[in-house]
């Protein structure tokens, strides 16, 4: 058994979409910033209007608050139920185990036939190049088989049909997607129509019940089947929420904004976040806010190996994404109708709510948090006011600022906007993978993610395979996080 002592996560590319953006008419950002990421760019366009509706002095249209959620919703829910059947999934699950399936599931046998086709290409190579091993597999007896891993190879089909649904259903508001032409700075452009909005839920109704019937249940037969992953990849426990899904204009969010630092709940503070360069291929100083930020690519900067920045709040690394919503919620002082919820999935699974930091604390609260958003979905679709104004006018300026705090599927979200003379002066993107998978900042303090690699114990150190579902249970973006 081999132990991880160590670990660094490296962005290898550098994108500069803050730099292109500089000299732009500000209305450009939401969609170049929906470029930065195709599974999640919904919530970089709706950063980017937040940011614009402050400096502008507008807040959406009711009908315009509710289709950006319905819009924000949708894009959620296809990035978590991907990450669960594509990401993880395939990291705990013998895949070739349906190669011996003999039953009559369409789906299960139309995954035998595919699977079928890469053994006998992975044995030729294996002949052609003996070194070469058959497929990479996990330690012996850490692999699911039998009636779990049938059951959940089926649901890996039937989820890539409801990744579809959702995009679909994200589409019905957003004119398109991945990368929607309808979100704009008061709201949105598609009017509500009955049509529009039968079609919504039509999709989302499906939805929902493949998260009831499958999504949970086979999150929660996972963690019952590897409990050794509730000991696992825990980091530093502090975790951070901006808050997300405005309920209205008074500050309430489906999920509110707030800190956890050593256990105890406090109040957002977002003037406390600081990125630090000291290991990041980055000229620009140390302990900017991102208001102030700047990005200045220094690709041979001594000690650097990530062109990712180490945020930081009140200078300790954060943890950001669907456990970090849950904690902070669950942990907070205000009532929050997910309580029970989440009481009744701990009690499901025997497990206290500090058993939650770790990678199967972030793989069941991702199924939780999609079922959640699901059922808040049908109440906004009952809140629309058919055929009224979708977005609210607004006025643009020569001179103003603004910032957009958002949740990404993957966490915290924000971007900082700054207009002179009617154009782009300054524009800063802090993402969720940012945080998480940061380098070490300038007291040499690991990132949230680099953290939690220390002191996992790798059964093969040529196939880690337990440093991958590590890693994987933040669902890292690495696109977003080198914007």
């Amino acid at each position: 058994v081999w132990r991880i002592v160590r670990a660094r996560c490296q962005g290898e590319m550098f994108s500069g979409f803050e730099t292109l953006l500089v000299g732009r008419e500000p209305l450009d950002a939401q969609q170049i910033t929906q470029r930065i990421c195709g599974v999640c760019p919904i919530p970089h366009g709706l950063a980017s209007v937040r940011a614009q509706e402050m400096a502008y002095g507008i807040k959406p249209s009711p009908n315009g608050r509710l289709l950006q959620n319905l819009i924000l919703a949708a894009n959620t829910l296809q990035s978590h139920v991907l990450h669960f059947y594509q990401f993880v999934v395939p990291d705990f699950v013998d895949v070739s185990a349906v190669a011996r399936y003999a039953g009559r599931d369409g789906a299960l046998a139309g995954l035998k036939a595919w699977v079928e086709g890469g053994l006998a290409h992975a044995k030729a190579a294996q002949e052609a190049f003996p070194a070469a091993p058959l497929l990479p597999q996990a330690a012996a007896g850490d692999l699911a088989g039998g009636d779990l891993a049938y059951a959940l190879l089926g649901h890996y089909a039937e989820a890539l049909e409801m990744r579809r649904a959702t995009d679909e259903m994200g589409a019905v508001f957003a004119a398109r997607l991945p990368h929607s032409t309808s979100i704009v700075p008061g709201g949105c452009t598609q009017t509500p129509s009955e049509e529009r909005i039968g079609s919504y839920r039509s999709r989302l109704q499906r939805i929902a019940e493949f998260l009831e019937r499958a999504m949970l249940p086979d999150a929660v037969a996972l963690a019952r089947a590897f409990p050794r992953y509730w000991n696992l990849g825990a980091g530093y426990g502090h975790m951070l929420c901006y808050g997300s899904f405005e309920q209205g204009d008074d500050g309430r969010h489906l999920l509110a904004p707030g800190v956890l630092r050593d256990g105890k709940w406090e109040a957002l503070d977002a003037t406390a976040i600081a990125e630090d360069v000291a290991f990041s291929w980055f000229a620009s100083p140390s302990k900017l806010h991102p208001s102030r930020g700047e990005t200045k690519a220094d690709p041979r900067k001594a000690n650097g190996y990530s062109w990712i920045k180490a945020p930081r709040y009140k200078g300790l690394p954060m943890e950001v994404g669907p456990l970090a919503r849950i904690l902070v919620n669950y942990r907070s002082p205000h009532a929050w109708p997910g309580k029970p919820e989440v009481d009744a999935l701990l009690k499901r699974l025997g497990v206290g709510p500090e058993r939650l930091v770790s990678v199967m604390g972030r793989i069941v609260c991702r199924a939780l948090e999609a079922t959640i958003l699901a059922r808040q979905a049908r109440q906004w679709l009952g809140q629309i006011e058919p055929n009224g104004p979708p977005a609210r006018d607004f006025k643009r300026v020569k001179r103003g600022s603004g910032f957009g705090l958002i949740e990404a599927p993957r966490g915290s979200l924000g971007h900082w906007l700054s207009i002179e003379e009617g154009t782009i002066q300054r524009y800063q993107c802090l993402v969720p993978t940012t945080w998480n998978c940061s380098p070490r900042d300038d007291a040499g303090q690991p990132g949230p993610l680099e953290k939690a690699l220390e002191g996992v114990e790798v059964a093969d150190r040529d196939n880690p395979v337990e440093a991958g579902r590590v890693v994987r249970s933040f669902d890292p973006c690495l696109a977003c996080a080198v914007h």
